[in-house]
């Protein structure tokens, strides 16, 4: 029989399933993290690429992980507002995307270590941290996001260990530039969270997912919304002042025209219509993360 078009191939299941859109979230930190190693003279190109290509592999990974755990714990039924979950629509089996999880991780773990060998052992405790948290996530007894730790899950790890890695496997140490410059980005991210667990208040409520959303309400999590967004703003000046950045750092104000939309939907939409507003915060930290990482090259070049 041959295909139709309303019978996707299975490169186009598997790409569905990895998510692409959640990509530019993973490689907004490398790219910050790349950046400030670039403006503090320690830019190494090697780790630096590895650290990226391991950075989507184990979000790839992360993905086929809620894919399947958010299906066997019966969080992604008909009635689901995001985007389709292969798993739920039957798909791909169970067992197909939880053989692609481990083969994922596995190609991560192989990256990981040549950054072991760049970066000694400290990148196996930061890797291996990354991958079972991207399992627990949603998997094992105590899944993070359905206990309302997701929130602090994102910013430790879409932020501080993913900026504050890469940086570590350029430079071989921690700087206080490259910790700063991690909380914005860590507070995007988790915005990011935000919205997807503001859209799914409802169905997460039926599901027995307890996000911070459902535990503290609708109003309660647009006012986290816009203070993760104020406070990624508050932070470059900050950065400035304390002679920790260069002034280019403040190039990051130029998205905040960005952020009128997204209140706009934020405080007057509910359920799908939250998509648009999923997809906007996804642009607006991967454009804030461009520009603050234009900053800190522009700031080592002049």
């Amino acid at each position: 029989m041959t295909a139709t078009n309303s019978s996707p191939s299975q490169l186009q299941i598997w790409l569905l399933a990895s998510r692409p859109k959640t990509l530019p979230a993973a490689a907004a930190p490398v790219l910050v993290g790349t950046a400030v190693a670039i403006g503090e003279h320690a830019f190494r190109l090697g780790p630096a690429l590895a650290a990226l290509l391991g950075a989507l592999l184990i979000q790839i990974g992360t993905n086929f992980a809620n894919d399947v755990f958010d299906f066997k714990k019966g969080a992604d039924t008909t009635q689901r507002l995001g985007p389709m979950r292969v798993t739920q629509a039957g798909l791909l089996s169970p067992e197909q995307v939880m053989s692609g999880m481990w083969l994922t991780f596995g190609l991560a773990t192989i990256i990981g270590l040549y950054l072991v060998f760049v970066g000694g052992w400290p990148i196996v405790v930061i890797g291996l941290l990354s991958i079972i948290s991207g399992i627990a996530y949603t998997g094992g007894p105590f899944p993070l996001g359905y206990n309302g730790l997701g929130d602090l899950f994102v910013f430790i790890f879409f932020g501080l260990v993913a900026v504050c890695g890469t940086y570590y496997v350029q430079a071989g140490t921690v700087s206080p530039a490259s910790v700063w410059a991690a909380v914005p980005v860590g507070l995007l991210a988790t915005a990011i969270l935000v919205v997807n667990n503001l859209r799914d208040i409802d169905t997460d409520r039926v599901a027995g997912k307890k996000t911070l959303a459902v535990r503290f309400g609708e109003q309660a999590t647009q006012i986290e919304y816009f203070l993760l967004l104020g406070l990624s703003y508050i932070i470059p000046p900050l950065m400035w002042l304390l002679g920790l950045a260069p002034i280019g750092v403040l190039l990051t104000w130029l998205s905040v025209p960005m952020i009128k939309p997204l209140h706009h939907l934020i405080m007057h939409e509910k359920g799908r219509p939250l998509n648009m507003a999923l997809a906007g915060t996804a642009r607006l930290e991967l454009v804030y993360s461009v520009l603050l990482s234009l900053g800190f090259v522009l700031g080592r070049i002049f």
